[in-house]
């Protein structure tokens, strides 16, 4: 699966108070916790408040400026969380969970090399850190390192057995790679794992796809849409297993089905214009044909195979114009399609 496949977990690990006793909660801890409450009710502005005064009242409240970095990172605020992570770390440069927390803000602003950076820091400090193994894997994913990224989803996986994101990921990554069996296995212990995951069945039916069984790759893309209906990328593709399989009428309803959930799906529309064209429905096919040039005006095959259809459906003039346009935009034309044009036409271009 491509890159953007890949689940990301954008969570963080916050910091709990613990108190002996909590008739005698001292005002740091109050806020503390009162801030954790906020932040768990989503009212994050609330809770940057409350820990903001438990700071106030103790400079070098270690938890108090980790929790008030997920705050801030919850409300987009990366570089105030960043700030704040960096000064729990340097309050308390043992606590792996600030380095964690800092690796995930890094990692949403996009800088990888910080994030691993950081994600390695923790792991050094908690080797069994599994959340840190999995998200430098993903950092590493981002930059294109997919051997360290397969080595830390492993690692991740050792540590945790039960790491159904470790396992998607890691199986996207050998389905990239062209090791479909290995993405299968993996797509499966993610499923096993969690059974309503909708993508995890969808990217082992591509992978099936791509392994030529479309028996198997129709009944994962169906599972995947009994699970998420709006998946308008499994519809698409078990259209085209189905249309492999010479199923068309499925393999339209399926394209159909894609394109009234996502009306700009250019591919959905070409590949049930195809299907039309060759069911000698030719205004169908040059309705389909045309949709996409609404969306993308400089998709060359959809002018050459609306000619196709102009052609068959003795529309000859319209024919010649995308001829004329499919060629401007670098499609070679059959020379035996133009000379049966000229004949149809009378004309010579």
């Amino acid at each position: 699966m491509k890159q953007k496949d890949l689940i990301t977990i954008v969570s963080f690990i916050v910091w709990f108070s613990i108190i002996t006793n909590v008739f005698a909660e001292a005002p740091k801890e109050k806020a503390f916790n009162e801030g954790l409450e906020y932040y768990h009710k989503q009212m994050y502005d609330e809770s940057i408040r409350e820990y903001s005064k438990a700071i106030e009242i103790d400079p070098e409240y270690a938890a108090a400026y980790g929790n008030r970095g997920i705050a801030y990172a919850a409300k987009g605020n990366l570089e105030q969380a960043i700030s704040d992570f960096s000064k729990a770390i340097e309050i308390s440069p043992d606590d792996a969970k600030a380095y964690y927390n800092r690796g995930k803000a890094y990692a949403a602003k996009g800088d990888f090399e910080q994030a691993i950076s950081d994600f390695s820091k923790a792991i050094e400090i908690s080797p069994d850190f599994a959340d840190a193994c999995y998200n430098r894997g993903n950092a590493y994913a981002a930059k294109g390192d997919l051997e360290q990224a397969i080595s830390d989803y492993s690692r991740a996986i050792e540590i945790n057995p039960d790491d159904a994101f470790a396992y998607y990921n890691r199986g996207s990554i050998y389905s990239d790679k062209g090791n479909l069996e290995l993405a299968i296995s993996d797509y499966s212990r993610a499923i096993e794992i969690n059974p309503d995951d909708a993508d995890a069945y969808y990217n082992r039916g591509k992978t099936y796809a791509a392994k030529d069984d479309f028996t198997q790759a129709i009944s994962d893309f169906s599972r995947a849409i009994e699970l998420n209906p709006a998946l308008a990328e499994a519809s698409f593709n078990r259209g085209i297993a189905y249309a492999t399989k010479g199923n068309l009428t499925q393999a339209i309803s399926d394209y159909s089905k894609a394109i009234e959930l996502n009306p700009e799906y250019v591919k959905a529309y070409f590949n049930r214009g195809i299907i039309y064209l060759n069911q000698n429905n030719y205004d169908q096919a040059i309705s389909d044909f045309s949709k996409i040039m609404e969306t993308n005006p400089k998709y060359a095959d959809a002018y050459h195979n609306r000619a196709v259809a102009y052609f068959l459906n003795k529309e000859y003039d319209k024919s010649w114009a995308d001829v004329n346009k499919a060629m401007d935009l670098g499609i070679k034309i059959d020379p035996q399609f133009i000379e049966a044009l000229k004949k149809a036409s009378g004309r010579e271009k």
